[in-house]
């Protein structure tokens, strides 16, 4: 797939078909991860992914909208260092965005669906993942085959008019 149609076919998935993700494609989606760029190449991310059915069911309890994790092929948590204060919280949030697009968009490109989630039961999160005190999980993205419908561009999406979201010079 381009990466116009890419962008334009990726959607929130939250009902996965029952079929693994092939090794090379995980990884290829979690090099999409890793190669994002972030604030003075401060690269603050980890990445732990779950395949594991059961530790899947368990993990989607970190936060009411996580249902859909259970039903994933694969979920990758975003690990990151806890903030030391309000600045590099922002910077953290701000790369962590661009790893999440990235990985969504390198997920669509091979057909993968994806939904991201936040965490709330962070003393949850880190007994499931394994994470050290200092670390905190950031976010899920759940991934998978869409159940329903394949990935394509989507001609009409449900977004403001172009007109009423781009300023050209000023407001």
């Amino acid at each position: 797939m381009e990466t116009w149609d890419a962008i334009r076919a990726r959607r929130n998935v939250r009902e996965f078909a029952d079929r693994p993700i092939p090794g090379e494609h995980l990884d290829q989606i979690l090099e999409a991860g890793r190669r994002t760029p972030s604030s003075q190449n401060w690269q603050p991310w980890d990445f732990v992914v779950v395949i594991d059915r059961e530790q899947l069911r368990e993990l989607s309890r970190v936060w009411r909208g996580a249902r859909h994790v259970a039903g994933s092929a694969a979920t990758i948590a975003l690990v990151a260092p806890t903030p030391e204060d309000d600045q590099q919280r922002d910077r953290l949030h701000y790369d962590l965005g661009q790893a999440t697009m990235s990985i969504m968009l390198a997920a669509v490109d091979l057909g993968v669906g994806s939904g991201h989630s936040a965490v709330a039961d962070q003393q949850l999160a880190r007994q499931l993942l394994g994470l050290p005190a200092d670390k905190l999980c950031a976010y899920l993205i759940a991934l998978g085959y869409p159940a329903d419908r394949p990935l394509r561009p989507i001609e009409r999406p449900n977004r403001r008019p172009f007109e009423d979201v781009v300023h050209r010079g000023r407001w």
